[in-house]
């Protein structure tokens, strides 16, 4: 199936890790993790460690695996382990996922930049859009690639130039706001270990088993090459996230100094936008935050196109440019619901559901690795959508139940233990 909107294993791989860097971070990352250093300080960092572990199981456990199976997509091998409605059951989740979060990842680059360039927002969604639609449509996964690799080059030259200028204001930064280790207190959500897997399985379920992510590994020309890739690319992700928190130090302190009030996600369009500092500046946060959101989007549809052609279709049209329109079309049209509904609230659901779609993916293949029996294919999907709603149920009463215990991103390995629990309940007797 040669296709440009399939990977096509032909990419050098230091390639493939620059363009990994960029996709990892969105609009979100880029004004958000400054902002919350005056909450967590570089408690992150506990978080990226995890990220490093898994990236290492991606690089030694899945990654071999689909290049042994040949697969175009990741979710090819829950038919091949389990049956047809476990390969719809993970596409489904997927596209949920993909189209909601990055539809909110475009949401609040359009909203941003409506308030600084003072123009509708239906138009900057429209343009947007379409612009995503006609670079992935041409270009595909390598036009993706592409776009990624400048995308991680303007980030980092926004962020350094930035952390440079106001650190020579600023002077020496205050170490109040940059502790990284947390293990004294278990219900707190940056405890140490609680961060730690967090983030190692948040990144082999929302890495290792999302198409979007995946097909940029599926690009590198063998199964070495994707692994410097992964492991390359996640020791210099831990280095951008601490510049990124530096940055947020030195912000707390220049807006301090010079009367700004404001934090959490308005820290940095505040400090750059205030008059306070060269006005190149603030072109610069307009640029990195477009480049942070626009590939994003860019990505997802082609990943989305990618993942609806061959695993809900069935790689029935060959074009694959209708579907490619439609999910443009629909990526729109749940930006503008976002931007009619306008609250806050509805953003951090939709965060908060991918976290618990994610679940279930995870414990499909953890399940289908781990454990060679064959299951009763046609209900799996219950047990994929009873596991998050159990899952649900806990989260809601965890302080009451377990003596002020708070969930964080924990709450996505238990998903995908009571996913692989009602899968060991299906198990086929021979």
């Amino acid at each position: 199936m040669a296709d440009k909107f399939y990977a096509s294993r032909s990419t050098a791989w230091w390639k493939v890790a620059i363009a990994m860097i960029g996709s990892c971070f969105s609009g979100v990352t880029f004004v958000s993790v400054p902002g919350m250093v005056s909450v967590a300080g570089f408690g992150y960092l506990q978080m990226c460690l995890g990220f490093f572990l898994g990236y290492l199981v991606i690089a030694f456990v899945l990654t071999p695996l689909y290049f042994k199976l040949g697969v175009v997509s990741v979710y090819q091998y829950l038919e091949q382990r389990f049956g047809m409605s476990s390969y719809k059951t993970g596409a489904w989740f997927f596209f949920i996922s993909k189209m909601l979060g990055a539809s909110v990842r475009l949401f609040l680059m359009c909203a941003t930049l409506t308030l600084l360039l003072r123009i509708p927002l239906w138009v900057c969604v429209v343009v947007t859009v379409l612009l995503e639609w006609a670079y992935t449509v041409r270009g595909g996964v390598k036009a993706v690639i592409g776009v990624d690799m400048i995308k991680t080059v303007c980030m980092l030259v926004t962020v350094v130039l930035t952390l440079v200028l106001i650190a020579a204001q600023v002077g020496a930064p205050d170490t109040s706001m940059m502790r990284v280790f947390y293990f004294d207190d278990v219900n707190h959500p940056q405890f140490f270990f609680k961060q730690l897997l967090g983030g190692m399985f948040t990144v082999v379920a929302a890495t290792g088993l999302d198409q979007d992510l995946m097909q940029r590994t599926l690009e590198c020309k063998n199964v070495k090459d994707s692994q410097k890739n992964l492991i390359v690319s996640s020791l210099l992700q831990i280095v951008f996230i601490a510049i990124f928190l530096l940055l947020g130090v030195y912000m707390y302190q220049f807006a301090a100094m010079h009367g700004i009030d404001a934090k959490g996600d308005a820290l940095f369009p505040a400090v750059t936008w205030s008059g306070a500092i060269p006005k190149f500046l603030g072109v610069l946060f307009v640029i990195g935050l477009v480049m942070a959101g626009f590939p994003a989007g860019g990505s997802a549809l082609t990943a989305l196109t990618t993942s609806f052609t061959i695993d809900i279709l069935g790689g029935k049209d060959k074009s694959r440019v209708w579907v490619h329109t439609a999910m443009a079309v629909l990526m729109a049209v749940c930006i503008l619901v976002f931007a009619a509904l306008n609250s806050t609230s509805v953003i951090d659901a939709v965060y908060r559901l991918a976290s618990y779609t994610y679940g279930p993916i995870l414990g499909l293949f953890a399940f289908g690795i781990l454990f060679k029996t064959p299951v009763r294919d046609r209900w799996v999907p219950v047990v994929a959508i009873l596991a998050p709603v159990l899952c649900l149920v806990l989260d809601l009463n965890s302080e009451a139940w377990f003596g002020g215990y708070h969930f964080s991103y924990e709450i996505l390995l238990l998903n995908a233990l009571f996913t692989m629990a009602g899968l060991a309940l299906l198990v086929k007797r021979r």
